[in-house]
């Protein structure tokens, strides 16, 4: 923790590599995530809807409460600890305080509402496929918006907030 806020990331060659690693394996998810979406669904409504509650047409299921429950079970988890992490690290890069509110916001409301809708559309209302839709693009235009801030800031070298810098990174 410490050599993120003093901004001793950038002189530690060691601590750089582990965010670069962990950077890695964030662009890898952002990717996956992202194949994964549009291999069960493309970006419409109506295919969020026949996926999660099954369609006549191309002779599927819908999704049991079981399986919603497993992924959810998972994901809840993950995501948190994901999105906890990423926004953390935003904290410390030198951008302003309403563009790190913006990020924090979106990104774990993006995640709970990617979450979420895929239960609201099973058992409350298809309509809900729009929220899952927008909570799919915030989450993925979050993410891919962090690992390129904390990637910009662990491999340059900006003024440093902490230290008396014109960097605003004050969190």
């Amino acid at each position: 923790m410490r050599f993120v806020v003093t901004a001793e990331w950038r002189e530690n060659h060691l601590l750089r590599l582990i965010l670069a690693g962990f950077l890695v394996f964030v662009a890898l998810l952002w990717i996956t995530n992202a194949l994964l979406f549009f291999s069960q669904m493309s970006f419409s409504p109506a295919s969020v809807v026949a996926f999660y509650r099954g369609s006549d047409a191309a002779f599927t299921q819908p999704r049991s409460f079981k399986v919603l429950l497993e992924i959810s079970h998972f994901h809840l988890f993950a995501m948190g600890i994901l999105v906890l992490t990423m926004t953390h690290l935003v904290l410390f890069a030198p951008i302003g305080v309403s563009t790190k509110a913006w990020l924090i916001v979106v990104s774990f409301g993006g995640a709970l509402a990617d979450e979420a809708s895929g239960w609201l559309v099973r058992f409350l209302h298809p309509g809900f496929a729009w929220l899952k839709l927008a909570g799919f693009a915030a989450l993925q235009a979050s993410l891919a918006a962090m690992i390129g801030i904390v990637s910009w800031a662990v491999w340059t070298t900006p003024p440093n907030g902490y230290r008396g810098g014109s960097g605003g990174a004050q969190a």
